[in-house]
């Protein structure tokens, strides 16, 4: 049986085929590449609005007397923090510093909820039952069970209110929210991977059908559009969002990564915490840089970075900016050269492109709110 007659189809698979989406595998999904075109899709998140099917992403659920415990012991940033439905960006690392993945964590009123990268869902499951104590957490898979739409733009609470029956302006920015949308039970939430505002709807797969038809009704009047894996991925690359697998994995300790601000070292202890103290002590070795090349060209996953004829590093993410008109990308450098304002070279098709290491993040004007965070 090959890898493709394998892979899982979302409650939405129906939906891509009807709306000739450009199908691809990953994370062992049959998930939209691209269905109009990243390009158009992209513009459309960045001024309007537009939907990305995301249930192929991981959904974990912690229940217990000792969950806290268990969240603060196997992830870096400090969940005590947390407010009732509120959440926070983080990261679980191998006893070595290295990075099991990135993730969410949502404090829910009786449980919390852990929202993990498709890619690294059994993985990172094991890799938490390992971790269990012999008692008091409940640990459970739900990712079967949770369809996921993200509705991302500057006008997606304008549009979503028509459906929801609860004032989306009460849900700040990394918090969520029980309520209903067209008449419907579930979680909103208000994060992103984009750079602009936007809501994530946890809900009962047998409902996804009923929620693409009223989403998509309630945006014509925006030209709503549904957006592929293609627009995902250029979006959260002009807002530097890392990708697990490209940016980082268990070779990178969150320093490198640029994660500092999730470490929370005085929290006390987590795994990996005494091998990343030790590595940010000796001083780093690499650091994940931003660059925009100042030539046309694509930089591309994998591509090497030189300086002055040698090789120094190589590229983790790139793309064409649609929004910039310019190729961009992250790298990792030695960290004597990650200096902004410092220049290097990208090889682009056996061609040393000149670039310049800039600020992120690369797109600057986005909706996303970003008050109200801890």
């Amino acid at each position: 049986m090959d890898e493709v007659s394998r892979a899982k189809k979302t409650p939405f698979y129906d939906k891509h085929i009807l709306m000739h989406a450009k199908i691809v595998e990953f994370a062992n999904f049959l998930m939209p590449m691209f269905y109009e075109g990243i390009v158009p899709e992209h513009k459309a998140i960045r001024k309007s609005i537009g939907v990305f099917d995301v249930s192929h992403m991981g959904e974990f659920y912690v229940k217990g007397p000792g969950a806290l415990d268990f969240i603060q012991k196997t992830t870096t940033n400090d969940a005590s923090r947390l407010d009732m439905w509120q959440a926070q960006y983080s990261a679980m690392l191998f006893e070595n510093g290295g990075i099991v993945d990135d993730l969410l964590v949502y404090r829910l009123p009786d449980k919390y909820l852990l929202v993990v990268n498709a890619s690294n869902i059994d993985k990172d499951f094991r890799w938490l039952q390992s971790q269990l104590p012999a008692e008091g957490v409940e640990l459970t898979n739900e990712s079967d069970n949770v369809a996921q739409l993200a509705v991302q733009g500057p006008k997606t609470q304008q549009v979503l209110q028509k459906l929801a029956n609860i004032d989306l302006e009460t849900i700040l920015y990394y918090h969520a929210a029980e309520g209903e949308i067209a008449g419907e039970k579930m979680l909103i939430s208000r994060t992103g991977y984009t750079g602009e505002d936007g809501f994530e709807l946890y809900m009962n797969p047998e409902i996804a059908d009923k929620i693409w038809n009223a989403v998509m009704d309630a945006g014509a009047e925006f030209d709503i559009k549904p957006c592929g894996l293609g627009a995902r991925d250029t979006l959260r690359l002009e807002m530097k969002y890392l990708l697990y697998g490209n940016d980082m994995d268990e070779t990178i300790n969150p320093y490198e990564a640029g994660l500092g601000w999730i470490t929370k070292l005085e929290k006390g202890a987590f795994i990996g915490r005494e091998p990343i103290i030790d590595a940010k002590a000796q001083g780093l070795r690499k650091k994940l840089v931003a660059f925009i090349l100042e030539e046309r060209g694509f930089p591309r996953h994998g591509y090497k970075v030189v300086k002055d004829g040698q090789e120094i590093g190589w590229v983790t993410s790139g793309t064409f900016s649609p929004m910039l008109e310019k190729g961009i990308g992250l790298a990792y450098v030695p960290k004597e050269m990650s200096k902004i304002g410092n220049t290097i070279e990208v090889m682009v098709r056996n061609t040393p492109i000149s670039a310049i290491i800039v600020k992120p993040p690369f797109w600057k004007n986005g909706s996303v709110r970003m008050k109200h965070t801890k």
